[in-house]
């Protein structure tokens, strides 16, 4: 229907879903009904009906979050390399943590419909912009203990003192320790 729109002509409209459906390895597929798919196949026909569309923007809802884990896997690799295939602008939005980490160039943290850090995903992980950021990323969580800093670059944590680069700061601190 998307083609119908565009006033394209039957035989560009034939051509667009069979490379379409060729770029999500679906050929074959196109007299099938829903019904008579899996719930992988029915994702990828999906993601080859946006991109016979060719937008400049994909925006992506969850798009993985009815599949199993092993499938999840692979459709994660399989939406990268579409990425790269449409070169359009690709929103997508997620809860899964490994999804945002291992398939962004950039992640937005949202907290309350705020915007709490617009960064590589490197950048999030290991410089996160407040407290909310570093408890919401990483897998196990992040250890945070109350502390207080020191003159002379010194963290007191406990009764235990230990050396950090304070910028000389001093007063109540939160000390960050990923697990790894």
């Amino acid at each position: 229907f998307a083609l119908e729109v565009q006033k394209l002509s039957r035989e560009e409209m034939d051509t667009r879903v069979k490379q379409s459906l060729a770029e999500v390895q679906m050929e074959g597929y196109e007299d099938r009904y829903p019904r008579e798919m899996s719930g992988g196949q029915q994702q990828r026909i999906a993601l080859a009906r946006m991109l016979a569309y060719r937008p400049k923007v994909f925006l992506m809802d969850e798009p993985l979050s009815n599949l199993d884990a092993r499938l999840r896997m692979d459709m994660r690799s399989e939406l990268k390399h579409l990425h790269h295939i449409a070169k359009a602008t690709t929103v997508y939005v997620t809860h899964d943590q490994i999804e945002a980490l291992t398939m962004s160039s950039d992640i937005a943290v949202m907290k309350d419909g705020v915007l709490q850090q617009l960064s590589a995903p490197d950048v999030v992980y290991h410089y996160p912009a407040n407290l909310f950021v570093a408890d919401f990323i990483g897998n196990p969580k992040i250890n945070l203990l109350d502390g207080i800093a020191r003159p002379g670059n010194k963290i007191e944590i406990d009764g235990h003192t230990a050396s950090a680069n304070t910028t000389n700061a001093s007063g109540p601190v939160v000390v960050a320790i990923r697990p790894e």
